[in-house]
């Protein structure tokens, strides 16, 4: 089989924590050239003097034009992974307009505006890999998500509609959708985490999926198992499974 990484260039498009993080070491382990971008320069610029071949491209998703910019900067490569994610809990109750629209412009909007840029010239070499991170709170909604599972659950669509649109090209589509990963953003939650993972077992899980023939991938497994399957129960009896947050 191809080595996906060895020698091959990878954007990883939110890399300056959590897994985004935990990707750039493991792929950087692989032998890939990364080129590494979120909106922390520093912390980019910090990651890339450990790695053996990486450049920092830093920009915020949620500008436009600054997704152009970065997609220009970072020049042609064979694989982009948006592992970018923006998380506060919020119930309906606690709607706040400003962090439910960050949340989208950043888990969501971004991606279409990086692709926007990015998608035609790999289009034009006619290879490639796109890998969109959703995760399992996309697959349904769930109590206290107001934001971003909406905002996940937008990204894994547009990842089906790209492998629908691509299919025959030689472009591959991969949709990821992890639980939950011990970052600074789940620090936040209040609730009990089942099946918690790092950020580096996270990221070799990842790693497995995009060499794998499968379109989607969610883990752990056997967790993602109920959110996957949840969306056939009914909704009440579903709901029972998840306590008022």
């Amino acid at each position: 089989m191809t080595d996906l990484f060895k020698g091959k260039t990878w954007w990883i498009i939110g890399a300056s924590e959590g897994l985004g993080r935990a990707l750039a070491r493991a792929l950087d382990a692989r032998g890939a050239r990364l080129i590494l971008s979120a909106r922390g320069a520093n912390r980019l610029q910090d990651l890339a003097t450990t790695l053996t071949d990486a450049r920092a491209v830093p920009f915020d998703v949620t500008d436009a034009e600054a997704c152009g910019a970065a997609t220009e900067a970072a020049g042609e490569v064979d694989g982009m992974i948006y592992c970018v994610g923006q998380y506060d809990p919020m119930r309906a109750q606690d709607w706040t307009a400003e962090q439910v629209t960050r949340m989208v412009r950043a888990n969501f909007t971004g991606a279409l505006d990086v692709l926007a840029h990015a998608l035609p010239p790999m289009l034009q070499q006619n290879r490639g890999h796109i890998v969109l991170i959703g995760s399992l709170a996309g697959y349904t909604g769930l109590p206290g998500a107001i934001g971003y599972g909406a905002s996940k659950a937008a990204l894994m669509h547009l990842a089906e509609n790209l492998q629908a649109d691509l299919r025959g090209t030689g472009l591959v589509v991969k949709q990821i959708n992890p639980g939950f990963i011990r970052t600074r953003l789940t620090a936040k939650n209040q609730f009990e985490m089942p099946f918690i993972l790092s950020p580096e077992e996270a990221a070799r899980r990842t790693l497995c999926a995009i060499e794998s023939r499968r379109f989607a991938t969610a883990f752990p497994t056997v967790f993602s198992w109920l959110f996957r399957l949840g969306r056939f129960l009914p909704r009440g009896l579903f709901l029972r499974l998840f306590p008022a947050r």
